[in-house]
């Protein structure tokens, strides 16, 4: 049986080329960047090639804009907190009520930690952004905006660009978890008015462990990590060579792929949509249709569990991912579907189908094949769903309707 991956969001399969360009940097020019010998120079080199590379994927201005990290959440984390430093009497954050955790998190630490108010702006049922709410968000209190480009769960995508102009007139720097965005969208920061923007490798087929953030050249900056004078000052630590190589080669990949993410990989999730849909009842998309990643599905099905879903299809070979989490023994349905009202009773059923440049048209089958019946299997076995509901109803009417039993010995009840 061929496994079918189907979780792209979550992370990506590392780039055979990626692999290689990597593979140098533990064995032979395993010097660090920061020294001045030969094996130094051959490190530092491919730092700076990595640099101009991540500068073209995104469109920045200068090389010495791009700062590596650890990865996106480190990024998110180091963009937040700067400006937060780098302007004290400003004491208020804006993000979006569906932003990931890396985003969330951070911010409700800061408002119990550090008393920061921070804004919090919904989003309509198809996860598109509250303009006037946001709008009347904006004061010269108001430190950071943080807002995605693109949501990891619905694909839904963020009209950034605007949203940054909005927040400069208010003297507030703006930035972008574009970890989704970055190689799927063509992104051209250069013109826009965007600040900081963070992005991480192993969501374009690099590898774990590596990311980057923008920072416009002229905004003020305090770094996170404190110690040496690596990353011109921003980023204190020896840097991660061989990660950051396979940064650069996932980057020069992704720009080369990205005419084939935007059509033959948005025809794959444009046709397990239509079918999905057509086989299966009490199933809708959840997100905007219109502007949304071309690689991300997310489809909820009524009156079931989605880890229901997943344990069926795992069985089956293929993985996907679940919007909802294990906490406290419950299943809470997730933060995003909450904050668009998707009903509890369909959010608790979504499932997202994630494609990838790996994919072709024989996963999508695959899924076709097995999906239908794994869902039929456990409406029929959900006390949730439409048709054990009836049965149900039916069984409290006859309960209600039927005298008591009289058969001796049995206390009313029936044997």
């Amino acid at each position: 049986m061929r496994p079918v991956y189907l979780d792209n969001n979550a992370t990506t399969r590392v780039d055979p080329e990626v692999v290689q360009a990597m593979l140098p940097f533990f064995t032979d020019h395993y010097g660090n960047p920061s020294s001045n010998h030969d094996f130094g120079a051959s490190a530092g080199a491919a730092v700076r090639k990595t640099r101009l590379q991540v500068q073209t994927l995104i469109g920045a201005e200068f090389d010495d804009e791009i700062t590596f990290t650890s990865g996106g959440t480190e990024s998110d984390n180091t963009a937040i907190l700067s400006a937060l430093e780098v302007m004290p009497e400003r004491t208020e954050i804006v993000t979006s009520a569906v932003e990931h955790s890396a985003v969330l998190t951070l911010c409700a630490h800061l408002e119990k930690a550090r008393g920061i108010k921070v804004h919090r702006i919904p989003v309509d049922r198809h996860g598109r952004i509250d303009l006037d709410t946001y709008k009347a968000a904006l004061t010269p209190r108001v430190a950071i905006v943080s807002i995605m480009s693109a949501n990891n769960e619905t694909g839904t995508i963020f009209p950034v660009p605007e949203l940054a102009e909005l927040a400069k007139e208010v003297g507030a720097l703006f930035h972008t978890d574009a970890v989704q965005a970055v190689g799927k969208l063509a992104i051209d920061l250069k013109s826009t008015a965007i600040d900081m923007l963070s992005l991480s490798g192993h969501k374009l087929h690099g590898p774990k462990g590596v990311g980057a953030l923008y920072a416009k050249r002229g905004v003020r900056f305090c770094p996170l990590i404190k110690g040496g004078r690596q990353e011109g000052n921003r980023r204190a630590g020896t840097e991660n060579t061989p990660g950051i190589v396979g940064l650069g080669m996932a980057a020069e990949l992704a720009l080369k792929f990205m005419d084939d993410a935007n059509t033959r990989v948005k025809a794959l999730r444009d046709r397990l949509e239509k079918e999905l849909l057509q086989r299966i009842p009490h199933a809708f998309v959840a997100g905007d249709l219109l502007k949304r990643l071309p690689n991300t599905a997310n489809i909820a099905f009524g009156h079931i569990e989605g880890e229901g879903i997943l344990h069926f299809l795992n069985r089956e070979g293929i993985a996907c991912s679940s919007g909802s989490a294990c906490a406290s023994g419950s299943l809470e349905p997730s933060h995003v579907l909450v904050a668009m009202n998707i009903p509890n009773s369909a959010a608790h059923g979504a499932i997202r189908f994630s494609f990838s440049r790996n994919n072709g048209e024989e996963d999508v089958d695959r899924v076709l094949e097995v999906m239908p019946g794994i869902v039929k299997k456990l409406h029929d076995l959900s006390p949730s769903s439409p048709a054990r509901r009836k049965d149900f109803n039916q069984l409290q009417l006859r309960a209600t309707t039927q005298p008591p039993s009289t058969v001796s010995g049995q206390g009313g009840c029936n044997a």
